[in-house]
């Protein structure tokens, strides 16, 4: 009696990228909070969703007040995903929830953090974009929801203060709800995006439901979780 067997299925394997940002504190650390305080009032969203990389490469053991420094960054809606530069053997981060970092990466050239310069205008107002959002472009709208007609390409991001309609591909980054709004969605003719992120909680392409990808679907947020239904 012979038995049969099934081929074993073929594993996928493909290789996906987006950028992450490096905050480098500087002593005296309340100084410092302050000015990324006056920062993210000027640039609202600005980090939200953002993977962010620690680099205590500018302190040392006996900083004051480092033991406060990941607590006050996670209260600014800054997630951290990695440190470096610092050891874990300090005292004053003993108590620290510190992330595995990742090997690799090179660095880039500074960012200029785009300023909001948009007049407040009473109640929220919807921004219509007729064009796609080629990669590179980074659009920030904190005042309502954003439309987009076209597509948003790899490389590219969007936030809103409300929700992110996209009528095409959604394969960039889209940031909805800055600056406290839960109940916003996203929602997009193909989800294929890098990261999706609603009041600070996000979700990268390998977190997202897959069988939601390249096809309509809307995230939402439910407690601290993204939820991926489809867009009918």
């Amino acid at each position: 009696m012979s038995a049969t067997t099934s081929p074993l299925p073929r594993i996928r394997i493909s290789g996906r990228s987006f950028l992450a940002l490096t905050l480098t504190p500087e002593a005296p650390l309340e100084d410092w909070l302050s000015a990324l305080d006056h920062q993210i009032a000027r640039s609202a969203g600005f980090f939200a969703g953002k993977p962010i990389i620690l680099d205590l490469g500018m302190l040392d053991a006996e900083t004051q007040h480092l033991a406060d420094l990941l607590p006050a960054l996670k209260e600014r809606g800054i997630r951290v995903m990695g440190i470096e530069g610092g050891d874990r053997s300090w005292p004053a981060l003993a108590d620290w929830d510190w992330p595995e970092n990742f090997a690799g990466g090179r660095a880039s050239a500074e960012i200029d953090i785009p300023e909001d310069d948009v007049p407040e205008a009473p109640g929220p107002r919807t921004l219509i974009l007729e064009n796609p959002i080629r990669s590179g472009q980074q659009v920030v709208w904190p005042d309502g929801d954003v439309i987009i007609l076209g597509s948003v390409a790899s490389g590219a991001e969007v936030s809103a203060g409300g929700s992110i309609h996209v009528y095409g591909p959604l394969r960039g980054r889209a940031i909805a709800g800055i600056g406290g709004n839960g109940e916003a969605r996203i929602f997009t003719r193909a989800l294929e995006a890098e990261l999706v992120a609603i009041d600070g909680f996000y979700a990268t392409a390998e977190e997202m439901n897959a069988d939601q990808t390249s096809k309509p679907a809307q995230v939402a947020l439910s407690g601290e979780t993204l939820t991926f239904l489809p867009l009918t």
